[in-house]
């Protein structure tokens, strides 16, 4: 096995950014981040406080007040483009510590850290074209406005597996509305979120504009949720602390946008092209590992094809190159932490003490010290299962199986989550009839997870509230004003 050791010896001691000012977190307990392909130390996180919370919010506010709410939208653009420069001339080195401290292979680190660059050049175009509207039914004494204006500022919560793709499509939408931002990344996964403060300083962001505390979610989470001076939250993560985020945001009744955990149909139709669909089922399972709220996680395909359909799914799997994250071969990275392991396998476990048939994986590798899981596929799922109903965000699916398409509707829309669905036929009215039917805010049709900063995406249901991306993106960190002008002289009510 390759030595990583090497890793080890330069530790990187990440610290905190407030008000255009690096602090090196001394006097913060640290938090030390195993790399999870590797099984060693590769960095380090100050666990900031409310207290300094506190002063990231005085910074945000005061940049919000002073300069960025009122910034021009050509200006915010101008900014938002250099930051993507920014981003692509850093590439290599985000890439290299994104896939150290999340196990995700660099060849999809660099994948998703251009994408974001994408994002922010998106972004940049609609900082210009921020619209309301006129209404002239009033008659001749009257015109009416509507005005958008920025929410002020926001906190942010991103999460552990995907940490600068998510990012991405919040912040420069975020940005271009004209708000500032704290930030609290996830403690495992800080590193790109702090490069990113120095390519926006390097870009002409204003100081206080971009603000990054780090730290856990009981501590900086609470204190943002709670924070009486945030006007709007924005957190992705799991179901569970997205309603603990919710009912802390009662402290000012503050705006508050969650994108939450999932269990996503995969769709299979007999006159799909089922070579194209289960290279599609394969990706959607085995992306970052299945830790992805949008993994297609439960494979319902037609009972006349279940049988071949599978032997195709199994035998793209058996191919599926498990190894060191930073080999550019590698397709599939490693599980986030320890902990998170032992959950996905007690998932295994559990599927065949109810009975489901573990037609492949449920074994765990280690090709270069980390934890990693082989690629998990359970037959014979009955909708009752705790696999084919609970949210595992692992590398595990559930095949189920259907005759008529309204049977499929059915057991895809039983599920208390709605943030994505994929359908495979080339029958066109099969298709678009079937995905119409879909409650989930990310839909595909013969392919998945693919997209780009133009769509907004979002849930239905318990998945969350709010879209992000797109002008609805922008627009989601914006007040709606009505303005009512009226011309000529008053009739006067008192005579």
């Amino acid at each position: 096995m390759k030595d990583y050791s090497s890793l080890a010896q330069s530790v990187r001691q990440n610290g905190y950014f407030i008000d255009g000012q690096w602090h090196d977190g001394s006097g913060r307990e640290r938090l030390e981040r195993v790399s999870p392909g590797h099984g060693v130390a590769v960095s380090s996180v100050a666990l900031c406080t409310a207290q300094d919370v506190d002063l990231a919010v005085a910074a945000a506010r005061r940049a919000f007040e002073d300069v960025w709410g009122d910034t021009p939208g050509a200006e915010r653009g101008r900014i938002l483009i250099k930051a993507a420069e920014g981003i692509r001339a850093r590439l290599d080195e985000m890439a290299y510590w994104e896939t150290l401290e999340t196990g995700k292979p660099i060849s999809q680190s660099k994948a998703e850290i251009t994408g974001a660059a994408d994002h922010y050049e998106a972004a940049a175009g609609m900082a210009r074209m921020i619209t309301g509207e006129t209404h002239n039914s009033y008659g001749e004494g009257m015109l009416g406005l509507v005005t958008k204006q920025p929410i002020g500022v926001v906190g942010l919560i991103t999460p552990w597996n995907f940490p600068f793709i998510v990012l991405a499509e919040r912040l420069p939408f975020i940005l271009a509305a004209g708000c500032s931002v704290v930030l609290k990344p996830s403690e495992m996964t800080s590193t790109t979120s702090l490069i990113f403060a120095e390519i926006l300083a390097g870009a002409g962001l204003p100081r206080g504009v971009y603000n990054v505390v780090t730290g856990t979610g009981p501590v900086v989470g609470e204190a943002m949720s709670n924070h009486l001076d945030i006007d709007m939250i924005s957190f992705t993560g799991s179901t569970a602390v997205g309603e603990r985020v919710l009912t802390a945001s009662k402290s000012n009744l503050k705006k508050v946008g969650l994108e939450l955990g999932g269990k996503n149909p995969q769709i299979v139709f007999a006159d799909a092209n089922l070579d194209d669909a289960a290279d599609g089922v394969a990706f959607g399972l085995c992306f970052n590992a299945g830790q992805c709220c949008v993994s297609g996680s439960r494979l319902i395909v037609e009972a006349s094809v279940a049988e071949s359909f599978k032997a195709k799914l199994l035998e793209k799997l058996s191919r599926v190159k498990i190894g060191d994250p930073l080999d550019p071969d590698t397709q599939m990275g490693a599980i986030v932490t320890p902990q998170h392991f032992k959950k996905i396998m007690s998932y295994v476990e559990r599927g065949q003490a109810e009975g489901a048939c573990l037609d492949r994986g449920g074994e765990a590798v280690s090709p270069s010290g980390g934890e990693f899981i082989v690629p998990t596929v359970f037959s014979g799922v009955s909708r009752d299962m705790a696999i084919a109903r609970e949210e595992i965000f692992g590398p595990v699916v559930t095949v189920q199986t259907f005759e008529t398409a309204a049977e499929a509707i059915e057991i895809a829309l039983d599920t208390e989550y709605g943030l994505a669905a994929s359908v495979w036929s080339k029958n066109i009215d099969t298709a678009l009839g079937v995905i119409r039917k879909m409650r989930a805010g990310r839909c595909w049709v013969n392919t998945t997870i693919v997209g780009g900063p133009e769509q907004p995406m979002g849930g239905f249901k318990r998945s969350g509230t709010g879209r992000e991306c797109g002008m609805m993106g922008v627009e989601e960190y914006m007040e709606t004003k009505s303005i009512h002008i009226a011309l000529g002289d008053r009739e006067h009510w008192v005579a």
